[in-house]
């Protein structure tokens, strides 16, 4: 009798045991091939048509600010709205400081990022992923508008940089050999090429748009652009694992492109298109 009960048990135990093995493999197998097939609660909602939540500053202007009327806009928060249209979702936007940016992301506070950010460091690449970006940007050298000096990047040698010391521009304007003026920023520096105190000064080229499009009777213009191949583009980015994700805000991008919308709010924010790699 107690032989039967024992090997009663001992059968209950091994076909548990099978039980629970086969739950397991299944459960395995199913994330397999959810991640094979890209699937995330992320691109469940897209597919539903949910809600998408956007990290940005919201103090960061032309790019994420907040308008007279307290709306929060600019450019890359436009740029996410027309997104989130093109895919037939809603967009969320939770506003951080940009030191808890990346932070936010990682602890999945919310799904992706719109706030100029271009993916630069390995670090960086490895842990997250750049959609199509919708902005291109790298150095311009900004001058008075009747300086004909200007007709190659090695005609800078030997002419005054207004530049703060520890920039990359200051960087860049003294491996052209130019003689730096040091300033503390780019108001200063402006001040200094129309005051005649320095010949021109380097800075992003998305900075120097925003400036020439609120001060076009400035005096300025830009003389040289970066070359192609060291431009940088920003864009929404997210942590790696959403391929299908990426691949959907990607024909989204390419669809704003195609249409002009890219084109437009460029020109809207800035007077220029700085959607487009040049």
């Amino acid at each position: 009798m107690k032989r039967r009960t024992l090997l009663a048990l001992a059968a209950s135990t091994v076909l548990l045991a099978a039980c629970g093995q086969s739950t397991t493999n299944d459960a395995d197998s199913n994330a397999t091939d959810n991640a094979a097939s890209g699937g995330s609660d992320m691109l469940q909602r897209i597919n539903d048509g949910g809600t998408i939540n956007v990290g940005t500053e919201g103090t960061y202007p032309p790019f994420t600010y907040h308008d007279e009327s307290g709306k929060l806009t600019g450019y890359d928060v436009e740029v996410t709205r027309a997104v989130a249209d093109k895919l037939g979702i809603e967009v969320e936007f939770k506003e951080t400081q940009w030191d808890a940016m990346l932070a936010g992301l990682d602890s999945k506070r919310f799904d992706m990022v719109a706030n100029q950010v271009s993916l630069t460091t390995p670090e960086r690449q490895a842990k997250y992923d750049l959609a199509q970006p919708y902005s291109w940007s790298g150095a311009v050298v900004l001058a008075p508008t009747d300086d004909n000096r200007y007709g190659s990047w090695e005609n800078l040698k030997g002419l005054r940089s207004a530049q703060s010391l520890s920039s990359n521009y200051g960087e860049l304007a003294e491996r052209y050999q130019a003689e730096i003026v040091p300033v503390d920023g780019m108001a200063q520096a402006i001040q200094l090429v129309k005051q005649d105190r320095a010949d021109f000064t380097m800075n992003d080229n998305l900075a120097v748009l925003d400036y020439l499009k609120k001060f076009p009777d400035s005096g300025l213009e830009i003389k040289l652009v970066a070359p192609a191949d060291e431009q940088r583009g920003s864009g929404l980015v997210l942590l790696k694992g959403n391929d299908a994700v990426v691949t959907k805000l990607n024909e989204a991008m390419s669809e704003l492109h195609a249409d002009g919308t890219l084109t437009k709010l460029s020109e809207e924010f800035f007077g220029a298109d700085i959607s487009q790699q040049k």
